[in-house]
């Protein structure tokens, strides 16, 4: 990739030394981290200038190395939005007298919040938020939680327009669709009524973006007079408030990556005292619906790695009184249940493909006549989701499927008949025909024998002959599996000749709970070489060839990125990451940063473990940035980014052009206005995209 460009930003270098466990390290980049970073979230005015010159510096230098694809971006951008319906709307879901969807306008970046009669056929949509109304003048804009409340009088709706996740919450009359004059500031986004519809549950954060208190806002009260409901001392745990199927339990959920507790409420009572079900215990996770005057609990005790459903009476909920009701079954992943009046519904994965399964209940935490059945598919990759419903006495469950070849569709599903109603398929209005493209699952050879799973997608045209660029995505981090799902935008790719991969590596939890251990912590080298054996299988399989395959991650992709660029640089032709989590080992040791003591469990301790501290140090982008050739690398960051710091990737970037030995460029784009999501409309979106896809069509000679 040669272009004639400016020398690239070259910031100053100014040591700062750690010893930590003996050990010393120089960080020559540590100033671009603003001491301030609390108030930036909030106010990006208040950003060091030093610090905001040279990240306006790196977006000037970006857009000249990127300047001669602007036709392309143009054309990408128009491609991909004539894919969008851009008056869609969902499949309104039944919740009593009424039915609630979405809807969109023509040109419009976000939707509407609407509600029908139950029956909505025939009927217009009255609108309870109007969302393109609520962004018009703001620079960011990104709608939080909206609920309705259970006498559908009310809404509670919350609204981030800093890109910094501290969301403000409102309360809106669903008939004059006024606002109230609640305000509630730096809150997590969602709020959870109380069953008589007089106020609800919120979790508000903390100075360092943490999830500390739940409150209980009564309405007409100022907020300032809210009761604390409860409050988690302990750093290391996120926490949220929600409830169960039936809408009688308030559950508060308090986790980290490996170990759960959850905290019960009546619903019909704010005013209880919240009950627990059972104490945490390190490495033990649970979370909770509730039946029949009984608890249904999905959980990994007793050395469930990959779960079962126990069931307790609500009045005994503790451990000593679980007694199994899907039992656990080694390679069958449970991901997630609901119950409903009559029965058992969950998410389960074999053999790295999901289904859905049915159980009939009695009531009272009994399995009714023992009937079970599933809903699967034939497709050799496709994703499968519980969309879920409002409703609890009810026989119908709604899913979604979709795969790389087949557009989303959403089905309602009777329990008891096993009738299967589809809804609606996603349309593709510029025109799409499944028969075109080739879908396929095959499977990576990895250096210790494992076999990682590559789900595939190419146009029936593209040659497979070695010659055909390949863009590879990976993820792997926190037991996250990547759905093969219908992706529009990646069809711009596609039929200009891209060979389009996701690799199913450890770290995730495609194969099961153990496929998640084995790329996390001490062995999250897995997750590195899984991905690199893929790019090495791919190759081998003639789908694409050594210096063609473009790697793409995003977040802990990102650092998955990082790795592999420093690992094996040459297999790559380009490398794009996005807000990548690249400076691991310097964030592990800072507590004050949002996320970090809750991320503990899933990549180790380095404050307080040396072992811990030499593990993350061996694979850590940043701390291994080395004096070799990198392939042409893209970062894109978000000044506001709670969970990826901006001075994540803006100090790699700076140590890669100061470190490598090639001329290739290594691209810093920083979007000013926005944080870990990037844009939020719908359409503002796709010029992200098309930045991203320009890039990789421009490494691999097809920008023309």
């Amino acid at each position: 990739m040669s272009v004639d460009r400016p020398r690239p930003p070259s910031p100053e270098h100014r040591p700062t030394s750690d010893t930590r466990h003996g050990i010393e390290r120089s960080d020559e980049y540590a100033w671009l981290r603003a001491s301030n970073w609390q108030d930036v979230f909030k106010d990006t005015s208040v950003l060091d200038p030093e610090i905001r010159a040279h990240l306006e510096a790196e977006n000037a230098y970006a857009e000249t190395v990127m300047g001669d694809t602007k036709a392309l971006r143009e054309t990408l951008i128009a491609e991909m939005r004539a894919r969008i319906r851009e008056d869609d709307s969902s499949v309104p879901s039944p919740d009593g007298d009424y039915s609630y969807g979405v809807a969109y306008e023509t040109g419009a970046e976000y939707p509407k919040f609407v509600r029908y009669p139950r029956d909505p056929s025939g009927h217009a949509p009255l609108v309870l938020l109007d969302g393109p109304k609520e962004a018009a003048d703001r620079s960011y804009f990104s709608l939080g939680g909206i609920s309705h409340s259970p006498d559908h009088e009310k809404i509670a709706w919350s609204f981030d327009d800093k890109g910094s996740e501290y969301y403000r919450l409102a309360v809106r009359d669903a008939g004059s669709q006024d606002d109230d004059d609640t305000v509630i500031e730096d809150t997590s986004g969602s709020a959870t009524w109380a069953a008589h519809s007089r106020g609800f549950f919120y979790t508000r954060l903390d100075s360092n973006h943490r999830p500390s208190k739940v409150f209980y806002h009564s309405l007409g009260e100022a907020a300032e007079n809210d009761q604390l409901i409860y409050e988690e001392t302990d750093t290391g745990f996120f926490m949220g408030v929600g409830t169960s199927q039936s809408g009688r339990l308030v559950l508060i959920d308090i986790h980290d990556h490996e170990t759960s507790e959850c905290w019960m409420i009546p619903a019909s009572n704010p005013a209880a005292e919240p009950r627990l079900i059972a104490e945490r215990e390190t490495g033990v996770e649970y979370d909770v619906d509730e039946g029949e005057d009984c608890l249904y609990i999905r959980t990994n005790a007793d050395g469930a790695r990959d779960f079962k459903i126990v069931t307790t009476p609500m009045a005994t909920p503790e451990r000593s009184a679980w007694k199994d009701v899907v039992p656990h079954e080694e390679g069958r992943l449970i991901l997630s249940h609901i119950a409903l009046k009559h029965h058992l519904v969950w998410l389960e994965r074999r053999d790295g493909l999901p289904r859905i399964v049915v159980k009939h209940l009695n009531g009272n935490g009994i399995v009714g006549d023992g009937e079970e059945h599933s809903i699967a598919f034939t497709e050799e990759a496709y994703s499968l989701g519980l969309v879920g419903t409002y409703e609890y006495d009810t026989t119908v469950i709604r899913f979604s499927y979709s795969s790389m070849t087949t557009p989303g569709q959403t089905f309602d599903y009777d329990v008891d008949t096993r009738e299967r109603t589809l809804l609606k398929t996603q349309e593709v209005p510029s025109g799409h025909d499944p028969d075109d493209y080739v879908s396929r699952r095959v499977f990576a050879p990895a250096k210790d024998g494992e076999l990682v799973p590559i789900s595939l997608f190419h146009h029936r045209t593209t040659p497979i002959d070695g010659t055909a660029p390949c863009l590879l995505y990976g993820y792997g981090s926190y037991g996250m599996s990547i759905p093969a799902s219908f992706n529009t935008n990646c069809l711009s790719l596609v039929d200009r000749g891209f060979v389009y991969a996701i690799a199913h590596i450890r770290g995730g939890k495609d194969k099961g709970f153990a496929w998640y251990e084995a790329g996390r912590r001490r062995n999250k080298a897995n997750t590195f070489t899984d991905f690199i054996a893929s790019a090495d299988y791919l190759c081998a399989a003639n789908f694409t060839s050594k210096g063609r395959i473009i790697a793409h991650g995003g977040s802990a992709g990102g650092m998955l990125m990082g790795a592999v660029a420093n690992m094996a640089p040459a297999t790559f032709g380009a490398i794009i990451a996005v807000v990548p989590f690249v400076d691991v080992l310097n964030t592990m040791l800072d507590d004050t940063l949002p996320l970090t003591p809750p991320e503990w469990p899933e990549w180790g301790n380095p404050i307080l473990s040396g072992e811990d501290y030499q593990v993350i140090a061996s694979y850590s982008p940043y701390d291994n940035v080395k004096s070799q050739d990198y392939p042409p690398i893209l970062a894109l960051a978000g000044l506001t980014d709670p969970r990826v710091t901006y001075w994540e990737p803006a100090k790699w970037v700076a140590r890669l052009r100061a470190r490598k030995t090639d001329d290739n460029p290594v691209i810093l784009r920083t979007n000013l206005d926005s944080g870990h999501g990037g844009a939020s409309g719908r359409f503002s979106k796709l010029e992200e995209v098309a930045y991203i896809y320009a890039f990789a069509l421009k490494v691999a000679g097809k920008a023309d």
